[in-house]
Order: structure tokens, then C-alpha cells, then sequence
């Protein structure tokens, strides 16, 4: 009877063990996923189970049984919801470990430097995995939203490339640029340059908005700034194009003219005097620092080459002199921008 019973489990055991086995073979064997891969979307609150039943109908798990047996009774269980790309030759215990890590794909949307709001909010309305919580509100109610204090947001949100994952909301990607620019203007306020015309940081990021639009140039950034504070010390209008135009706002159709520069507007800085009400776009890192340590010298003008840097005038016959030049004899090849730079392949 004793030996009986001796047979009996050790043919259990070899059983048992050769369940085990077989089980960490199917477990460690690849997916069967197409060529070209595949995206594996897991709701919220969905299971294990269920997923694999998922991947088992679509052919890409060949046998339920080994998984379901392996989660009973190693307790592994608890997934992360998202999208999961399905990498060639990963097996399902592979594939398990990702699911627990979160190891979701993750998108990336890009805010170039000197985009308006009104451009981040078509962006952000274009990408199709990101939800819609604030794409509806106006300006006013999307400040109000984010909390921040002017009622017009525009130049609260920092120039980068946000990364995302499905299902994060454009108010997500809206809140983390308004932090990353005003930690960077908090920052940088405690480092400007002494004698600053301004009240407060904001009229810094205001004229920094300025500089961002004027030129593309990174080694003009702090000159043209350098002109702005110059002319704000000495009282003069600022009299740049940019601002007029985000004034005109739907009215502008590509061509500033004469009647455009006379109209005023609470943005036509060759009618008003110093700084508008507010920034005309969102300003990069480089242009902050220029705008909160402009560059020392005497000029009070500037007019575009046409090659897309600008020409500076300490006086106004100087200046006329270069916009005869430059403006009233334009190159073949006349730019507003830099030539872009060449990419080694």
C-alpha cells in the first residue's frame, strides 16, 4: 500500500512537473504577431484574462490555458490601461512584465517657439489621442481654467515638445507648458540685468514676445532686446510690425499697410506708447533671457537685410540710409527668416 502510494506521487510529481514545463514553454514562446506589428489597447479596469482572450482570438496567442493556469497560481495579475505596442519575437511573460510597468507608447506634439495660442489650440485640437477639455472655453475662461491671472494667456505656455500618452487631455499638455514658462520666468527674473523698464516680470515676458517674433536669429535676440529697453527708457513707441499684426488679428491678410500702421489698436505700438497688454505669442527659453538681459550698445533701429538678420542704426539717417537699402531696393531672394540650416543626412 506504502509503495502504491510512493508511485502515485511520484508520478504526480513527474506530472506536475512536466505540466510546469510545458506551461513555462508556451509562456516563452513568441507571439505569433503580424509582420508589421501591432497595437495592443487595454481599457481601464480591464483584466489580464480578458486581454489575453483578446490576443487568443486574434490569433496571436496560440493557447489561453498555460496563461491562465501561470496567474492563478503565481498571483500576477494587476495591468496598466494604455497602448502597448506589440514588439516582434516578445513572448506573453514578456509582454505581462510591460503591461505591469505601464509601459505604454508615448506621443510627442511640438509648440515651435513664437506660435500664438490661437496656433497651440489648433495643434492640440488636431491630435486625435489627446481628449478635449478645454478646447471650447475662451480665452478668458481657459485662464480662468489654468489659473492664471491675465485674462488673455497668450505667452504663459513654454515652446517644446510635450510627450503624451492616449487618453491625457489637451488641458494636460496646457498646464504643463504654463509651468515650465513660469518657473523659467521666475527664474530668470531673479537673474536680470539692473535698470530694467519694467514694472514686473510680465512686461518681460511681453517683451520677449516681441523679440520672438522680430527675429529667428539667436544671435540677435539680445540686440534687438537691447533696442526695445533703449527706446522704452527714452520713451519712444516701439513701432514693431508684429505687434500691429497680432492687433489686426482676423483682419490681417498678409499685407501691413499704411492704414494699418495709422489705426489704433491697443497693440499698434507705433500709436501707443510702451509695451501692449499683453505678450503676441508664446516665447522660447532664449528669448526670455534676452528680454531680461538685452544687450548694451547705442542702436535704436533695426530694418531686415532680407536675408533674415536685421540691419541696426544708432540714428534715425542711419536708419533711413539702411531702409533704402535693404527695404526700398529688395534682393531677388528676400527673406523675413533665416535660411535654414543644412542637416547632415
Amino acid at each position: 500500500m506504502f509503495r502504491k502510494l510512493l508511485t502515485a506521487l511520484a508520478v504526480a510529481a513527474v506530472a506536475l512537473g512536466g505540466a510546469s514545463i510545458w506551461i513555462d514553454r508556451q509562456l516563452h514562446a513568441p507571439l505569433r504577431l503580424p509582420a508589421g506589428g501591432e497595437v495592443l489597447v487595454v481599457a481601464r479596469g480591464e483584466t489580464l484574462t480578458g486581454v489575453a482572450a483578446r490576443l487568443h482570438e486574434q490569433g496571436y496567442l496560440p493557447r489561453l490555458l498555460p496563461l491562465r493556469l501561470y496567474v492563478r497560481y503565481s498571483g500576477r495579475s494587476a495591468i496598466r490601461a494604455g497602448e502597448y505596442r506589440l514588439i516582434a519575437g516578445q513572448s506573453m511573460l514578456e509582454l505581462l512584465a510591460r503591461l505591469e510597468r505601464g509601459d505604454v507608447i508615448r506621443y510627442g506634439i511640438t509648440f515651435p517657439e513664437g506660435w500664438t495660442l490661437a496656433q497651440w489650440r489648433m495643434a492640440l485640437a488636431g491630435e486625435p489621442r489627446l481628449r478635449n477639455l478645454v478646447g471650447d472655453l475662451d480665452a478668458a475662461q481657459l485662464a480662468a481654467d489654468l489659473g492664471i491671472a491675465q485674462a488673455n494667456p497668450e505667452g504663459w505656455f513654454s515652446p517644446n515638445t510635450y510627450f503624451f500618452v492616449a487618453g491625457d487631455s489637451d488641458r494636460d499638455i496646457l498646464i504643463r507648458a504654463y509651468r515650465r514658462q513660469r518657473e523659467m520666468l521666475a527664474t530668470l527674473w531673479e537673474q536680470r540685468s539692473a535698470d530694467l523698464p519694467y514694472a514686473d516680470p510680465y512686461q518681460a515676458l511681453i517683451l520677449a514676445s516681441l523679440v520672438e517674433k522680430e527675429t529667428g536669429l539667436a544671435a540677435e535676440r539680445a540686440e534687438i532686446a537691447g533696442v526695445f529697453v533703449r527706446r522704452l527708457r527714452l520713451g519712444m513707441p516701439l513701432q514693431t510690425d508684429p505687434s500691429v499684426i497680432y492687433g489686426l488679428g482676423a483682419r490681417y491678410r498678409g499685407d501691413l499697410t499704411r492704414a494699418h500702421l495709422a489705426e489704433r489698436t491697443d497693440y499698434n505700438t507705433y500709436v501707443i506708447s510702451g509695451l501692449p497688454p499683453t505678450p503676441i505669442a508664446n516665447p522660447g527659453d532664449e528669448a526670455l533671457r534676452a528680454a531680461v538681459a538685452p544687450a548694451s550698445g547705442e542702436a535704436l533701429y533695426f530694418v531686415a537685410r532680407g536675408d533674415g538678420s536685421h540691419q541696426f542704426s544708432a540714428t534715425l539717417a542711419q536708419h533711413r540710409q539702411a531702409v533704402r537699402r535693404y527695404q526700398l531696393q529688395p534682393r531677388a531672394d528676400y527673406r523675413s527668416a533665416p535660411k535654414p540650416e543644412a542637416t547632415t543626412p
